[in-house]
């Protein structure tokens, strides 16, 4: 809270202690004094400091593990100050470190208050941040009266109605932008966390600032990476592995982990180590702890480059050339190596960071996120000195990426007042750039950077924008079916119907139209379309020129028609742009030509019940059954959690029951279930099941008991499954476990009438009826769905007779 970016003073005359914000009518929030936190510390920049603590058990269960810990809203890692400053911090701030001059930084909206709800605890990879905690704060925050919220924080992959989620479906209904980081789980597909519609979902870019520097070995063989260091060398060089501690744990070693390196080994030489699962800076820290006057840091996969402020000369290197160095290190006799100093260099961008999450959505096959892109590899920004000493540093993340898009979502809340946070996450998405500075592409895809990389000036004067709110997201979550509800039936809608800036469609069978409205936030104009279309998909948009004036609002209509040239079961990208002269309003289109669209999962009671199905072909069709067969089931009992973690819970033993389940061979798809209905209370336990190696392979943690885990094509085997009292409503709770091995055949109980013909675009039903079955048991199967030659799809079937 010292720090410059949060101060309200004149910090460009450190005499003068004029007083330069004024106070804000009907702000809410408080600063709530800790420990090195006094409430003294905020003031009319800094103007609000609340800290949550309860879903660790409480500040004493948080020191249990994190003794560095800090009772109050201060941040012991550093995060916060980095993130909140990327934000709002004040305007030509002053940066060094190590004796560097960084120039001066500031914030994206540098005139902008802060509020910080602290929620995280402990640093990376300990410690976490609890749902509950996040709840919390998402709900205090909007009484208080925020503008924007930033949450650089990951979050869910599948479920729009995870707390956090839904906490930001009425902080954005009580006209709150929400910013969140896409994650960090790159660059693998389906990785991209925080799905909802009604945030904007921030992925990681670089920018154009590089710090360059290169490695010469003994060998003469020079490979480049980054650094912002000095050099040093020639001097000795060797790798982590081979230089540990006897005590040390080898992986820890390998890492380059505190206090895992021999000092007797390290002393004077220049050190190789492994990246992955430590901080990158508390490598190089540990390399001057032991003597060591240098470090490579080498990428062991394909992943970012940073120049981090590390204690000791570096140089970071990706994995085709880390892997040389290795082999250089490791083979040879007297290894040397030379860094050279980091030089400060234009490089071409933006590019995706490698760690940023990606999609295509697990949540929903119609919805593109990331929604767009903001730097995040490299930032420099405000830092706590706890941990390393630093009051700047450079940090990447998505973390580092969603602060700018919350900075900027407050400059245009400021500057367009009148605007929802829907629109304001339009005029960011319709102005990105798809292009570098080089005006050569972005590398890759809409799944890596959405929309593109924010272009804030033009978000201002964006032209026509999107809206949506509250009752239009309630129908979207009732076309993704993930919401029940008794008004379900009347408003819901296809989720690609959704008045969103992207366009996406996941299953595109034959044909399909998706309708849009635009609203003209500028002047009186005509706007006319051009289409990019996706390859092998005609698109044809319904009226092709809008004549809008100020303020009005306009339909249109996409129509959407695989061609015979579309590559089924793959992803296309395009975009659709309307322009007026002036604006050039982009949305980015997404479409997966598939042969048959059916519906993911149906249910029954018995009764018999239709699948509606869309064809994307012409041909034989046909269906056939596997199961149902009736769940195992086996009692059990589990204690109340004390902790509320899972991971305590399982070193511990307190908390948590263990089930073995057995899938046999054959096994096509297994589930393993508990209901609300069969435990004894009020309770809210989940559920995780591992594989016969110890590795989890699925988990499920509703807010209620009633969770559900699936295995798709299961190697055979033990597994055990771990039910969690998260939260019982007394000392335990009974309950009863389901699972279900379906296999390849029919069991005679379901039978399937279908059409034996598919038209492309043609509709139809499976019919399905039910005889057999026992009342009270539960049963599942499938249907399948073949063109004559291959398997097309399925659907999951589970019926309560």
């Amino acid at each position: 809270p010292e720090s410059l970016s949060f101060s309200d003073r004149d910090i460009s005359n450190p005499r003068d202690s004029r007083v330069v914000y004024r106070q804000i009518p009907g702000w809410h929030g408080k600063c709530t004094p800790g420990d090195q936190f006094p409430a003294s510390l905020c003031g009319q920049k800094l103007i609000g400091a609340q800290y949550y603590n309860a879903g660790f058990g409480g500040f004493a269960n948080v020191v249990k593990d994190l003794p560095y810990e800090i009772n109050s809203a201060r941040d012991a890692d550093g995060h916060g100050t980095h993130t909140s400053s990327t934000a709002a911090g004040n305007y030509g701030v002053p940066a060094s470190a190590l004796g560097n001059d960084l120039g001066l930084i500031s914030g994206m909206a540098p005139r902008a208050r802060v509020a910080t709800y602290k929620v995280c605890w402990g640093r990376s990879p300990e410690g976490g941040c609890f749902g509950s905690d996040s709840v919390a704060a998402i709900d205090q925050a909007v009484a208080d009266g925020v503008d924007v919220i930033n949450f650089s924080i990951s979050g869910t992959r599948t479920n729009f109605l995870d707390a956090v989620e839904v906490a930001f479906l009425f902080a954005a209904d009580a006209g709150v932008f929400v910013s969140v980081s896409a994650g960090n789980s790159g660059p693998g597909a389906t990785t991209v966390a925080h799905p909802s519609p009604w945030v904007t979902t921030v992925a990681a870019g670089s920018h154009d600032r590089g710090y360059l520097a290169s490695v010469t070995l003994g060998n003469t063989a020079t490979y480049g990476g980054a650094s912002l260091t000095g050099g040093v060398g020639p001097d000795d060089v060797v790798w982590s592995a081979n230089v540990g501690k006897a005590t040390a744990n080898p992986t820890e070693a390998r890492l380059c982990f505190l206090g895992t390196l021999d000092p007797a080994l390290v002393a004077g030489k220049i050190v190789l180590c492994d990246r992955g699962v430590n901080a990158r800076v508390d490598k190089s820290l540990e390399v001057l702890n032991t003597g060591g006057v240098g470090m490579i840091l080498r990428n062991t996969s394909a992943n970012s480059l940073n120049a981090d402020l590390h204690s000791v000369p570096s140089i970071h290197v990706d994995h085709v050339s880390g892997a040389a160095i290795h082999a250089y290190v490791t083979g040879s006799a007297g290894p040397t190596a030379t860094l050279s100093g980091g030089a400060l260099v234009v490089a071409a961008a933006p590019d995706v960071a490698a760690f940023s999450s990606r999609g295509p959505l697990l949540a929903s096959s119609d919805l593109l996120k990331p929604d767009l892109m903001a730097p995040g590899v490299d930032v420099l920004a405000a830092y706590s000195p706890s941990p390393a000493g630093f009051n700047f540093n450079f940090l990447s993340g998505t973390s580092m990426s969603s602060p700018h898009v919350a900075g900027l979502g407050a400059l245009l809340k400021h500057a367009r007042p009148s605007w929802t946070p829907m629109m304001i996450k339009s005029a960011l998405m319709t102005t990105a750039s798809q292009l570098r500075n080089t005006g050569t592409p972005i590398a890759g895809n809409p799944f890596g950077f959405g929309a593109g990389q924010v272009v804030p000036t033009s978000a201002a004067d964006a032209g026509l924008v999107y809206n949506s709110g509250f009752n239009n997201w309630l129908a979207f979550l009732c076309g993704t079916g993930q919401l029940q509800a008794s008004y379900c039936p009347l408003i819901k809608i296809d989720p690609s119907n959704l008045n969103l800036a992207s366009i996406t469609v996941g299953e595109l069978a034959g044909t399909q139209t998706v309708p849009r409205t635009v609203r003209n936030v500028g002047a009186a104009g005509t706007y006319n379309v051009s289409v990019s279309a996706p390859a092998g998909i005609d698109v044809q948009v319904t009226p092709s020129s809008l004549t809008l004036s100020a303020g009005q609002s306009a339909a249109y209509q996409v129509t959407f028609t695989s061609q015979a040239s579309a590559v089924i079961d793959s992803y296309a990208f395009g975009s659709l742009t309307w322009s007026d002269g002036t604006h050039s309003v982009r949305s980015p289109l997404t479409v997966r030509p598939v042969a048959l669209s059916a519906p993911a999962s149906a249910s029954s009671t018995g009764g018999a019940i239709s699948l509606p199905v869309t064809f994307g072909y012409a041909g034989v069709f046909g269906a056939t059954a596997r199961g149902l067969v009736a769940a195992d089931t086996q009692p059990g009992n589990v204690a109340d959690d004390p902790a509320n973690d899972i991971n305590t819970a399982l070193g511990s033993g307190v908390g948590v029951t263990f089930h073995t389940v057995t899938v046999p061979a054959g096994t096509t798809y297994a589930r393993i279930s508990m209901f609300d209905a069969f435990t004894d209370g009020n309770d809210d336990i989940d559920l995780y099941v591992f594989n016969s190696a110890g590795a989890l392979v699925g988990e499920s943690g509703s807010g209620t008991s009633a969770e559900e885990v699936n295995l798709v094509n299961p190697a055979a085997g033990a597994y055990t499954a771990v039910v969690h009292g998260w939260q019982t409503d007394g000392p335990d709770a009974n309950y009863t476990l389901f699972n279900w091995n379906v296999g390849t055949v029919s069991a005679g109980n379901m039978a399937i009438t279908a059409p034996s013909v598919a038209t492309v675009g043609g509709t139809a039903n499976v019919d399905l009826t039910f005889s057999g079955l026992s009342a009270g048991s539960k049963y599942l199967g499938a249907v399948d769905y073949s063109n004559g030659v291959i398997s097309i799809g399925s659907t999951i079937i589970r019926v309560d007779p």
